[in-house]
């Protein structure tokens, strides 16, 4: 198993991905490799500082680097040899098992549809989070950003696509799907809330257990809740901040604890033909070792052939 790794995106890096991959590396399998895709002459530096053996990774130098706020497309584009394009065409050769970077989001995304592109029958591949839930365990928010408008047929693949992640990655058995709305009624939301209802209460491919509000976000109704990518960055930006605020607070509590970031890893692009993993711009060494995990746990699930079947 070969994991790669985008050395160069987020606002820490190339140090906290660095720092992130060597904390990673100690809990790794011996057949289960990291593969550091950036400037070597950064890297390596930072590797001798930490007095870690350098040959227990695996490099691919690049000279370029895509920044937060360049735009995706042209970029892509126009820095073939920065380390998310040479991620993307590694992972597209099979030389790589699956691409994490905690860079630019909207290059990721591009990258994976350019390169690996989506799986047939799925028209929009979508992000997905975890939800930490009041009585303990966690749940799935799906989209959180990748498509600000949709289809009705859209929010039912992500209710396909949720539940194979909360069944294989989550181990949730047989996941209660729910559609995100503005009351529980089945004739409740907007045109696009109000046509996909039926569509998920029909489909055989999930659990659907029917409407909720957003109240229902922390508590058991549902295990995948499925919105609009723009609805859903919405909440979760709102569900971020709360652990931001109990910091600014100086308040300790165990629930709002579990809404950091870090313990997370990272928001998988599920629709693609490989794992593909997009951290948090500000991703810590934790955040970035947790999206590393993920990305063992995605190739080891074998999600992405599990997904390609059940769209057959």
């Amino acid at each position: 198993m070969k994991i790669g790794l985008d050395i160069m995106g987020g606002d820490y890096a190339p140090k906290a991905i660095v720092l992130g991959a060597i904390a990673a590396h100690q809990s790794l399998a011996p057949d289960e490799h990291l593969v550091l895709i950036g400037d070597t002459q950064q890297i390596k530096p930072l590797l001798s500082e930490q007095g870690f053996n350098p040959d227990h990774f695996e490099f691919v130098h690049t000279e370029e680097v895509i920044g937060m706020g360049e735009h995706p497309t042209k970029a892509i584009l126009q820095k073939p040899n920065s380390s998310i394009s040479v991620g993307f065409q590694l992972l597209k050769e099979g030389k790589i098992n699956s691409f994490a970077s905690a860079g630019n989001s909207g290059a990721m995304l591009v990258g994976a549809v350019f390169s690996v592109k989506p799986i047939a029958g799925i028209a929009r591949p979508c992000l997905c989070t975890i939800v930490p839930k009041l009585k303990g365990g966690v749940g799935l928010l799906l989209d959180v950003g990748a498509n600000a408008d949709c289809k009705p047929d859209n929010l039912v693949d992500f209710g396909i696509l949720g539940s194979l992640y909360a069944e294989h990655i989550m181990q949730i058995e047989n996941p209660k799907v729910a559609l995100m709305n503005i009351g529980e009624e089945d004739e409740k939301g907007n045109m696009l809330a109000m046509a996909t209802f039926p569509l998920m209460k029909q489909s055989p491919h999930f659990n659907f257990v029917g409407n909720v509000e957003g109240r229902d976000l922390f508590n058991d109704k549902a295990d995948v809740i499925v919105c609009d990518g723009f609805t859903g960055n919405i909440m979760l930006k709102l569900a971020e901040s709360f652990y931001v605020l109990t910091i600014k607070k100086g308040l300790k509590d165990e629930f709002f604890d579990r809404f950091n970031y870090e313990n997370y890893g990272g928001s998988p692009v599920l629709g693609v033909n490989a794992p593909v993993l997009i951290g948090h711009g500000i991703s810590s060494p934790e955040a970035v070792k947790n999206m590393i995990f993920q990305s063992r746990d995605m190739i080891n699930t074998g999600l992405v052939g599990k997904i390609q079947a059940a769209f057959q």
